[in-house]
């Protein structure tokens, strides 16, 4: 088989990696992909965003199936041209990328179908949004409605903070036109749970669960990033917790979306708050997660391609999806200044044993050699029975991997440890 994923980072790697374990898969494309995926798939030079460019190479290419990976294609409606074509996809189509790709869209649906999540209120008018924030309860959290390379969020905890928000998103077009509109949501509080889920529209399958670190810095300081390391499975996610989020959030979603024409198939993902009154979502994504995919795919036993084969021909409901038991951990190697501005093209050096544990997310090839070329330029994971061991591998692994300027964070997974140590 002919296999085609759309995308170029960290979460496109770790895919690839696992449809390789396929030995039906005679051949992986990359589109676009980078100089760490071209070590485990042909990677062709077509954005991810070029729907034309990519339906053109799957025609002439005769690819027998598509993953589509990224967000922005997704809601772009890149699974419908590929379907209109009749090449088989994994990822949902345009009407259901929506859950992602419009936060006042998402927050609607929750509140029509009674699913638990912030209050929250919408505006499309910047003065009524900046008056309204000069009220509204601290600290507060202003969202742009569209899609913002992760970072459309502002927590606001003072008044300040909150009207700069509204300023930046709506009048600054900080985030394009992501910020015509907003929403502005109550601040939740408790540990926060990723949850990824196959499912064809009929059945659901949540993935093992993962914890992210978002800031930059140790002890959760400094900016926000498009994730720093994760663990998997969260010990905040109790059997208590999944099966409260199964029958309140998980399947509810999908009859939502079933019940609004939207039908979803493919990889939905919950952002997920446990709060004192139980779990509530937070976001939406219509996508794996990054670095997320990183922990949980490794963990995966069934054959990812005959899943998601599953979830295309809705029969997801007549296969076993397996997950070992073990621990994951994911640490990111940044590039020094991420997530603002940074330098590129330093040699990047990852020893041979490493090569297959390695996720690569922002390098090049330059002159036969691997040189950074992004913020996060690559993820360490490792796999164990602990997650005390699974977190001493990868760090382990990064030690032995060097580039000009590096940066990781040294506590991935401390808060994970205490609250493992807390339940026993």
């Amino acid at each position: 088989m002919k296999i085609m994923v759309v995308g170029g980072g960290g979460r496109e790697h770790a895919i690839i990696k696992k449809l390789k374990e396929n030995p039906e898969v005679s051949e992986i494309y990359a589109l676009p992909g980078n100089g760490g995926i071209a070590r485990d798939a042909v990677c062709v030079p077509i954005g991810a965003i070029d729907i034309p460019g990519v339906v053109k190479f799957a025609e002439e290419n005769r690819i027998d199936y598509a993953v589509v990976a990224p967000d922005d294609p997704l809601v772009l409606g890149m699974v419908d041209a590929l379907e209109e074509k009749g090449i088989p996809c994994f990822g949902p189509e345009k009407r259901a990328a929506i859950i992602e790709g419009s936060k006042a869209f998402s927050k609607e649906l929750m509140r029509k179908y009674g699913i638990p999540t912030a209050r929250y209120m919408i505006f499309d008018d910047p003065a009524k949004a900046l008056e309204y924030v000069n009220e509204a309860p601290l600290p507060t959290v202003v969202k742009a409605d569209g899609l913002a390379l992760g970072k459309g969020v502002i927590i606001a905890f003072s008044r300040e903070e909150a009207t700069g928000a509204v300023k930046s998103i709506m009048e600054d077009k900080a985030f394009g036109s992501s910020g015509d509109k907003i929403v502005v949501e109550e601040f939740l509080e408790g540990p926060e749970v990723s949850v990824l889920s196959f499912t064809d529209g009929k059945t659901i399958v949540p993935m093992v669960s993962s914890m992210d670190h978002k800031r930059a810095l140790d002890g959760d300081r400094g900016l926000n990033t498009g994730g720093m390391g994760t663990i998997a499975p969260n010990p905040f996610y109790t059997p208590e917790v999944a099966e409260r989020c199964m029958n309140e959030i998980f399947l509810p979603t999908v009859r939502a979306m079933n019940a609004e024409g939207r039908t979803f198939k493919g990889c939905l993902y919950f952002g997920l708050m446990i709060t004192k009154d139980g779990p509530k979502v937070i976001e939406y994504n219509c996508r794996f997660g990054d670095p997320e995919s990183q922990v949980v795919l490794p963990l995966l036993e069934t054959d990812l391609l005959t899943v998601m084969r599953a979830v295309t021909e809705e029969r997801l409901g007549e296969i076993e999806v397996k997950f070992s038991d073990k621990k994951a951990a994911c640490v990111i190697m940044a590039s020094g200044g991420y997530p603002a501005s940074y330098k590129k093209g330093f040699e990047l050096t990852i020893p041979e044993e490493l090569a297959e544990t390695v996720y690569i997310a922002g390098a090049a090839e330059k002159e036969g050699k691997l040189v950074t070329s992004g913020g996060r330029v690559l993820g360490v994971t490792a796999t164990a029975d602990t997650l005390k061991e699974a977190l001493s591998k990868a760090y382990e692994g990064v030690e032995k991997i060097s580039f000009e300027g590096a940066f990781w964070r040294k506590d991935i997974g401390r808060r994970a440890l205490n609250a493992a140590e807390e339940q026993k």
